[in-house]
């Protein structure tokens, strides 16, 4: 059995101690130098220019990670949805310029949310109705230049919610991203069911995968292997699902090691 390939989440400044070891084998890469608003409110052309030379001769695929902070696509207010809206689009355009064919962005899902379906029984169908209404033009944009969007969890506790809201709003351009480390946090801290079975739960409809290890309490981003994840379980979840999705090791420091890393992964029969 080939082993899934393992791609890394990287900014520009981290790429050149591991560019040789994604290039020649053409590992995904994922962009995430684009995720500040100061950053894509402003010009980002010479990063555009910069990321452009540094990936030259890469055959791997690539993604981008949209921008986040302070960004809601559940928002009731519509006039906040357009903002979220515009740097959406400012992230697929991005994205485009980088022969990008993925871009991450958050799920709005929490705990309270969980909490409270029953006690306010208008807020699911509230927050699903603003997400789809947020997304329609960003959708009809990847559309048009070849671009999955991917809803990652962050603080969603069901993995149902994306689930379900991926399957109402039924655009091929939209699917799932699970962040291995952002479940472990929901498993250990809200009682969410454990990482193998958001991977289960998401089934043909994930796209994307963050790997990065915890110890439990916090967003850790280390390496897999430095924290408490079960590794072997995971690969065995993953390979069970009907499509790959793409890998992408996104961790927070010593990323010149992410070759050891993979190298140690590998050694166990999970992953190269």
């Amino acid at each position: 059995m080939t082993l899934p390939l393992l791609g890394a989440a990287l900014r520009l400044s981290d790429l050149d101690p591991v560019r040789s070891w994604i290039l020649d084998a053409g590992r995904p890469v994922e962009i995430q130098d684009f995720v500040s608003p100061a950053i894509t409110g402003g010009d980002a052309s010479d990063l555009v220019k910069g990321w452009r030379r540094a990936l030259d001769g890469h055959r791997g695929p690539r993604g981008l990670h949209g921008p986040f902070f302070g960004l809601d696509i559940s928002s009731p207010d519509a006039e906040i949805r357009e903002i979220v809206q515009r740097r959406l689009l400012r992230g697929l355009e991005i994205a485009e310029m980088l022969g990008a064919d993925q871009m991450v962005i958050h799920s709005p899902f929490t705990m309270w949310h969980r909490l409270n379906y029953v006690n306010y029984g208008f807020l699911r169908e509230t927050l699903f109705a603003a997400a789809q209404d947020c997304l329609a033009p960003v959708l009809d944009r990847a559309a048009g230049q070849g671009c999955m969007l991917v809803l990652e969890n962050i603080d969603d506790t069901d993995p149902l919610d994306r689930g379900d809201l991926v399957d109402r709003i039924g655009h091929p351009c939209l699917g799932l991203s699970i962040d291995t480390g952002h479940a472990a946090l929901a498993h250990a801290n809200y009682g969410a069911p454990p990482v193998v079975d958001f991977i289960a739960q998401a089934g043909g409809r994930l796209a994307h995968v963050h790997l990065q290890d915890v110890d439990g309490h916090a967003d850790r981003h280390w390496h897999p292997g430095d924290g408490v994840l079960p590794w072997p379980g995971i690969f065995r979840a993953l390979a069970m699902l009907p499509v790959p999705p793409r890998l992408i090791l996104e961790v927070r420091a010593d990323l010149a090691d992410l070759p050891r890393t993979v190298a140690r992964l590998e050694a166990r029969g999970l992953a190269r």
